[in-house]
């Protein structure tokens, strides 16, 4: 999906960016109004990146509240922010931590691109560049990390709370609020990055791969259509086994997820280990 004003990019005009990203943490806390991501960037400079050269992250349609590198807070001199992003000046030549915490409004967003709620279900769609509107990042296919995602939120709103990767903690909190832990450790582009929080039912099934290793099956849709997801967990048994005869290749996780909601922009998207469906 490309803007009219959007200019065309060229092969030959290829570089790499000058800083790669090692690692992500979020700390996603979702509510009805406002929703605010803290965000934490391992980032490190390439070898031939010149001491000095400012770090120019996408953002879009971000109310940014706060930036720190390695747990000090910026000066207002030190970075700016504007409508397409945020700029470091001069960040450290080594590897650094750049902390972020912005605000976002996903009861706004009709483009339904980023993170969005609509029919009371928060989700997220980032292909081919909505993470940015989630928060601030390097968002390019050719840009890899793996992805660690705290979330939050009324439970009484979201009981379910997903994103790619396995689960590795969750629990309740006060005020009626829970959280969850998602965990990615495979490094992957931010545009096959997602998030679903609501009230969905589901069915559960497991997928035994050819090493023996027992995989997590999950569909998840509007409460009472789960008898029409039947089909849809048998056919996702059935594609996992095809790609290990035919490819050799086990899944590498210990969980896959579907969800399937009536407000998506795109038919599917193939996000790692959590994919989303127009339910039509």
């Amino acid at each position: 999906m490309r803007g009219e004003n959007e200019e065309t990019v060229f092969l030959k005009d290829y570089a790499e960016t000058p800083y790669a990203i090692e690692k992500v943490e979020l700390d996603v806390r979702i509510a009805p109004d406002t929703s605010v991501i803290r965000a934490m960037l391992t980032l490190v400079p390439r070898a031939n990146t010149a001491p000095g050269t400012p770090l120019v992250l996408d953002g879009e349609e971000l109310m940014l509240r706060t930036v720190a590198i390695d747990g000090l807070p910026q000066s207002l001199t030190a970075y700016e922010a504007t409508p397409t992003g945020l700029t470091i000046h001069q960040p450290p030549n080594k590897r650094f931590v750049l902390e972020t915490e912005v605000a976002v409004e996903p009861e706004k967003n009709i483009r339904l691109m980023g993170f969005y709620r609509s029919s009371g279900t928060w989700c997220t769609q980032c292909e081919p560049e909505g993470f940015r509107r989630i928060t601030y990042y390097l968002d390019r296919p050719d840009v890899l990390a793996p992805f660690k995602v705290r979330m939050s939120a009324d439970q009484a709103l979201a009981p379910i709370l997903l994103s790619n990767g396995n689960l590795v903690e969750q629990g309740s909190l006060p005020d009626g609020k829970h959280f969850a832990v998602w965990e990615d450790p495979f490094p992957k582009p931010a545009y096959l990055f997602a998030m679903v929080a609501g009230d969905l039912g589901s069915i559960h099934d497991e997928f035994t791969t050819a090493s023996g290793r027992k995989v997590a099956l999950g569909i998840y849709c509007t409460h009472g259509k789960e008898s029409e997801c039947l089909y849809a967990m048998d056919s996702l048994k059935r594609s996992m086994a095809w790609d290990e005869r035919r490819f050799g290749r086990e899944y590498d996780l210990d969980i896959f997820n579907i969800v399937a909601v009536s407000d998506f922009n795109f038919g599917a998207m193939e996000n790692k280990g959590l994919n989303i469906f127009n339910d039509k």
